[in-house]
């Protein structure tokens, strides 16, 4: 018997459940901790850029209520999958099918509260065909500021932007990311104490000023090996088995 070519997976411990390809790129906590990080409220609004199959805004949009949610994605198959994802899991989304360097002319008037997004993990002209996966081919064309800039563009006056990223490549973010946004923090991600960070957040403010910040290590996992499988830290099962939100600058004490 053929193999269906989506799968349905459950996210935030049930609270969203999303049809993704069963082969090629698939959403897994980093989108859920890109969702954690931004610093959303009721009544903002938030625009996803390379929204994939709307993980990361749909996570945003179950953790606050009351956002006007935007994706962006450039793969029309993905972009349909968001749009029906948004639609089973009852929130309110718009999918734009569109690539981040040629947005239409409506959405490049509007300004947002805050922008997320993910970006290709590997730089184009060092991908291996295991990790170039037909998203990333998609979307190999657009440079780091290329992504920076234009969500920086989409910004309104000290709107925020989020991202999430190889450590690999925290200098290049770092650079597209001088003069187009401020206030810059960056949280690294680690998988346990003691091990360098493979992952980091970075978080900036449309005409920030406050002095660059190098947060702590964020540990993802408890212990100095794989134990079980939910061996998440209290923080981290709370994001990404509740829909918490990531505390940005230190864990709170009960956790």
């Amino acid at each position: 018997m053929e193999q269906p070519t989506v799968t349905h997976d459950d996210f935030l411990g049930g609270q969203l459940r999303l049809t993704q390809p069963r082969h090629g790129f698939r959403a897994g906590i980093d989108a859920v901790l890109l969702a954690a990080a931004c610093p959303a409220k009721a009544g903002e609004s938030v625009l996803e850029l390379g929204c994939g199959v709307g993980t990361a805004l749909l996570c945003v949009g179950r953790r606050v209520e009351g956002l006007d949610l935007t994706g962006i994605e450039v793969q029309a198959d993905y972009a349909a999958l968001a749009r029906a994802n948004a639609a089973t899991n009852g929130i309110d989304a718009t999918i734009v099918t569109a690539d981040l360097t040629a947005l239409p002319a409506d959405l490049r008037q509007r300004q947002f509260h805050h922008v997320i997004m993910n970006p290709p993990y590997y730089e184009r002209a060092s991908s291996t065909p295991a990790q170039d996966s037909g998203r990333d081919r998609a979307l190999a064309g657009a440079q780091m500021s290329d992504w920076i800039g234009m969500g920086a563009r989409r910004l309104r006056p000290k709107g925020s932007l989020t991202l999430i990223q190889r450590i690999t490549r925290l200098p290049e973010v770092l650079a597209a990311a001088t003069g187009q946004i401020g206030s810059i923090s960056v949280l690294p991600l680690a998988a346990r104490a003691g091990r360098a960070p493979d992952l980091f957040l970075m978080r900036g403010i449309k005409g920030g000023r406050a002095a660059f910040r190098l947060l702590a290590p964020r540990v993802l996992h408890h212990g100095d090996r794989h134990q079980q499988t939910a061996d998440y830290a209290p923080e981290i099962e709370m994001v990404l088995r509740h829909g918490g939100a990531l505390h940005w600058d230190s864990i709170p004490a009960d956790m």
